[in-house]
């Protein structure tokens, strides 16, 4: 897959993700929809003032529109299970080393004293 067509299925995945069509964009960065069409199949390629303006609007980095898919990556789902997992496996720590405290508490505290006899 050429950079043309590595950087044209980027920004139709960012696009998307954005919930823009390509009316929708073109319009907002001052081209054509069938400029940024041409530009999403890989049939043209862009400005570095049109880059500016793409990655601002979609609130990306340059490097991302030029990622290649074929890379392994970690996807905006991954890391949402990702952070559940940390979030679920903190709360446990954190229940974990709280009975720990209650437990090493209550083994040093002193035996309470008992009623009745005085010696």
């Amino acid at each position: 897959m050429g950079i043309k067509s590595v950087f044209g299925a980027n920004l139709k995945y960012y696009r998307k993700k954005r919930d823009l069509s390509q009316e929708e964009l073109s319009e907002q960065v001052g081209i054509t929809p069938k400029h940024l069409s041409t530009i999403e199949t890989g049939a043209a390629f862009v400005s570095a003032d049109l880059l500016e303006r793409l990655t601002k609007r979609l609130e990306v980095s340059a490097s991302a529109l030029f990622y290649s898919v074929k890379e392994k990556s970690i996807d905006d789902s991954m890391l949402t299970t990702i952070d559940q997992i940390i979030d679920r496996e903190s709360t446990r720590a954190a229940e974990s080393i709280k009975l720990q405290i209650r437990i090493e508490q209550n083994s040093t505290s002193e035996p309470p004293l008992k009623k009745g006899r005085r010696k």
